[in-house]
């Protein structure tokens, strides 16, 4: 239970891990995740489950802290201390009409099981990815079999649409193009500019966050979010909610109060 079984390098500092977990596995739906611990004296990461196959989950990983450098050393064979889940509400699925599903960065792989889910059962699927530059680009083949259209942005301009992926929908909007519902993942940043495009047009908006996660259970309260003015916890309330109700100052405040820490810790890491 919970070894590596395949790890593969999607971009710089991007892995993907199929992980043996056959009981998560056969629970899991689009939009959950898992919280996994490295070894016992690890910390808990949540971790989006990108995919699924027969017995295994599979993840992807950006290394941007400690333990998501730790676990891109890791090699196939090695077994997880923990891997628990599926945690979180999954993403509601429904024929809607015309579904767009924006990608950006990490958040594409996250961004793919829902994509798939909604192209499954009927909807029109209109799909944007975008990554900073083309070798940071993820799923791409993987989105474009599940999508009716694909659109592709890089903020360098180095392939696809030279802009973010907010011009590329904002352009479909201009087209007078019918949406019937939006989903974003990736940065907090992008998903506040998502929600502020769609937000003139009354187009029903939906973000899955990942704030600070310890137990994923709710009984820290360390995820909690503010959605229309209420708390929230993100990891038994979510981590879907209404784009137009997350006060997202709020959320990108909270996701800075451990840099020092996150920095020390990283400091530490590459000494040792």
């Amino acid at each position: 239970m919970n070894r590596i079984l395949k790890k593969l390098e999607l971009a710089p500092e991007v892995k993907l891990f199929e992980i043996n977990s056959p009981l998560i596995t056969r629970k899991t739906l689009p939009g959950q995740f898992v919280v996994v611990r490295i070894c016992e004296e690890g910390e808990r990461i949540p971790l989006t489950i990108a995919d699924t196959k027969e017995d295994t989950i599979v993840l992807v990983v950006q290394e941007v802290g400690k333990t998501t450098k730790h676990m891109g050393t890791l090699e196939e064979g090695y077994e997880l201390s923990d891997v628990i889940g599926p945690l979180g509400k999954p993403t509601h699925i429904e024929k809607l009409g015309t579904v767009v599903c924006v990608g950006g960065g990490i958040g594409i792989a996250p961004i793919y099981p829902i994509t798939k889910a909604m192209k499954n059962i009927g909807n029109k699927v209109i799909s944007i990815i975008g990554a900073r530059s083309k070798d940071l680009l993820i799923f791409e083949e993987k989105m474009k079999k599940v999508s009716d259209e694909l659109y592709i942005t890089t903020d360098d301009g180095s392939y696809g649409r030279k802009g973010f992926v907010t011009d590329e929908l904002n352009g479909l909007i201009d087209e007078g193009r019918n949406i019937d519902f939006v989903m974003a993942i990736g940065p907090v940043v992008m998903m506040y500019a998502v929600a502020e495009v769609t937000r003139p047009h009354n187009i029903n908006t939906m973000v899955s966050l990942n704030p600070i996660m310890v137990d994923g259970t709710g009984m820290c309260g360390a995820c909690r979010v503010e959605v229309g003015g209420k708390t929230r916890f993100t990891c038994v309330d979510g981590p879907d909610f209404d784009a137009h109700q997350v006060d997202f100052k709020l959320l990108m405040d909270r996701q800075r109060i451990y840099l020092k820490q996150e920095e020390e810790s990283m400091r530490l890491f590459k000494r040792h």
